[in-house]
Order: structure tokens, then C-alpha cells, then sequence
């Protein structure tokens, strides 16, 4: 059995890697020059079940090609591909160029969901990101010692309705709240740098005279129809460390649609640091 893994950024395709070759399959992976880190080299290196090609982001053909001449019929992508790299200096070769121009919009959704489409009508199919890592996925309730406080719940209530509404139209999955109040919300530039906004937000506030809560709670959600190929939301030790950075003390993801990566570690860092992490069903 053989399966091609298009790799993005983070860990995410080393634990798909290892994940799918326990499971007996060959690998083929296609590694984005602008985004995968090298030490998948070392991983092939070491496997002879695991090929390794490197392409840049823009080469939709060689990267059909490439699972053509392996011999792969089904595919995973994971991975962040940094959301401003569509507007990048990079080249798209003449059939993405093709499919970039046939999108009314280029959000994530509509972008990816067309090179599934493309790699479909190519004989590849694309499988669910977490289709090897369901053990990952986070179970509904309190992960960490602590629950969240009356306050804490409170903001999360008010950021689910305000990200499941952002997420909606595809602008980003993060909200970052004090006080029930909306400090930030992802866009472009991703969770980590949308929770150290706020942090540098509240803290610009320290010298005046502000009546809002300097605690900060981050809430982070799937897309209303989040397609599980693709986009899953994931979150792993850097966003702790970014949380503790930036004097966030509560996190709310979604059930059984969250990665966790690192977990015991992840959760141990932040009972530490006196966070709570909880996670939230679809009734919450």
C-alpha cells in the first residue's frame, strides 16, 4: 500500500508519517520547498519504504506527476501552508495559474477544495488529514487540572459565537477575548501570531486606565462544514508557550475536531502555568 503525503510546515507530517508507515504503508511524500522542514530528508534516508520530493508551492504538475510516476491513488495533505503565502512572490505554474484564475475567491477553503478536485479528476484521492491520527483528536471536557473559572467561561461563551462567525467566512478559526470582549481575531497570519497580538494589546493598556480584564482567553474553532482533508485545527506545546507569553490563562477548542499535539507534555506545560484548556462540545 502506498500513500502520498503532501507535507506542509510543524510537526503534523512527521506524526502523519510515522503514523501511516506503523500501519504498513509506503510513503510518498512531496515535501513544499517553501514550508516543510529538511528533516524529512533524514526521515527517507533512513526508510527505504519513504521517498522524499521536494517541490516549490506554485508546482501543482510536477506534483502530480511526481504521484503518478509513484504510483499513489490516495493522498493526505498535512501541515500549515501559511495562509499569505497565496499572495506570495511565488510562481503557479500553468495549471494552478488556471485554477487560481477559475476561483471567485481565494480563501483556503475554496483554493484547497479546488486542488482536491484537481488530484481527484488526476485518479488521487484525498483522505481526511486525521484519518491516522483520530487517537489526537480532543475528547469533550477539562484536559488540564484546572477548569475554567466563572469569568473564563464566560468568554468562552461569547468567543464561540464570535469565531464560529469569523470561521464561517473562511477568515480564520482564533478569537482572543477579555472581559467578553473581542481583543483579536485571526486572519492571515495564523493562531500564534493573533494570541501574541493580544498579548501586546493588553499589555500597551497596563499604562492606562482601563477597566478591562487583563486575562485573556483564547477560543479556537473548526469551519461550521469544516472539511477534515484539509485546514484542521491543531494545537500543540508553541501555542501554550505563546498563551504563557502573552498572559492567556484559558483555551476552549472543539471536540473531536482539535489535534492535540505533544498532549501529555502540552497539557502538563500549561497545568503548570496555571492554565485551563477545555474542550468544547457541540451543545457548550
Amino acid at each position: 500500500m502506498k500513500l502520498g503525503l503532501i507535507a506542509g510546515n510543524g510537526r503534523f507530517p512527521f506524526l502523519l508519517l510515522d503514523a501511516a508507515r506503523a500501519q504498513g504503508f509506503a510513503v510518498t511524500v512531496a515535501a513544499i520547498r517553501e514550508e516543510t522542514d529538511p528533516e524529512i530528508n533524514h526521515r527517507g534516508a533512513m526508510d527505504e519504504k519513504i521517498s522524499v520530493h521536494w517541490l516549490s508551492l506554485g508546482e501543482l504538475s510536477r506534483l502530480i506527476e511526481i504521484f503518478h510516476k509513484e504510483g499513489v491513488s490516495m493522498a493526505v495533505m498535512a501541515g500549515q501552508v501559511k495562509h499569505k503565502q497565496i499572495f506570495s512572490s511565488i510562481r503557479p505554474d500553468w495549471r494552478l495559474a488556471k485554477l487560481l484564475m477559475s476561483l471567485r475567491t481565494r480563501n483556503t477553503d475554496m483554493l484547497l477544495g479546488a486542488v482536491a478536485k484537481v488530484l481527484g479528476d488526476e485518479g488521487i484521492d484525498l483522505m481526511s488529514s486525521t484519518a491516522f491520527l483520530e487517537p489526537l483528536l480532543a475528547q469533550e471536557g477539562v484536559l488540564t487540572e484546572r477548569a475554567p473559572d466563572e469569568d473564563e467561561r464566560k468568554n468562552i461563551e461569547y468567543g464561540l459565537g464570535v469565531a464560529k462567525g469569523v470561521a464561517g467566512f473562511d477568515i480564520g478559526q482564533t478569537v482572543v477575548v477579555a472581559a467578553q470582549a473581542c481583543v483579536a481575531v485571526e486572519a492571515m497570519e495564523g493562531t500564534d501570531a493573533t494570541i501574541e497580538r493580544a498579548g501586546a494589546l493588553m499589555r500597551s493598556l497596563e499604562e492606562e486606565a482601563s477597566t478591562l480584564e487583563r486575562r485573556l482567553t483564547v477560543v479556537k474553532v473548526a469551519k461550521p462544514n469544516q472539511d477534515m482533508r484539509f485546514d484542521v485545527p491543531v494545537i500543540g506545546m508553541k501555542t501554550v508557550e505563546t498563551m504563557i507569553a502573552a498572559g492567556a490563562t484559558c483555551l476552549s477548542v472543539e471536540a473531536g475536531r482539535t489535534l492535540l499535539f505533544d498532549r501529555d507534555n502540552m497539557l502538563r506545560r500549561a497545568s503548570e502555568a496555571g492554565i485551563a484548556i477545555v474542550a468544547a462540545g457541540r451543545g457548550y
